[in-house]
């Protein structure tokens, strides 16, 4: 099942979605410039072999809820968040807020 849920955060707004797959959920929350994503993301991947797409993203771990997506610090980070002034342990809300 595929959940799309409209969020606000701090009066902007994105997309969560969480996917439920046999044994495991997929998180994420997005904008039009980048996301956060649970442990599923693999940004050593955006970083080496599509670093041409520049992709905005972060990773959070342990996560089994958009709630705890958005408040989890974040585990790891693309270069192109870096660049946005995201940081490793920045929680998911604030990062997201970084992206827009």
């Amino acid at each position: 099942m595929v959940t799309l849920t409209p969020i606000i955060i701090q009066g902007y707004p994105f997309t969560a979605v969480t996917v439920r797959l046999p044994k495991t959920t997929l998180l994420t929350v997005s904008n039009e410039k980048g996301y956060i994503m649970c442990g599923a993301l693999d940004v050593g991947l955006l970083n080496n072999v599509l670093s041409d797409r520049k992709i905005v993203a972060g990773r959070a771990v342990g996560v089994k809820t958009i709630e705890q997506l958005l408040k989890s610090p974040l585990e790891s980070v693309t270069m192109e968040a870096e660049a946005l002034g995201i940081r490793v342990g920045m929680s998911g809300e604030d990062a997201l807020l970084k992206m827009l």
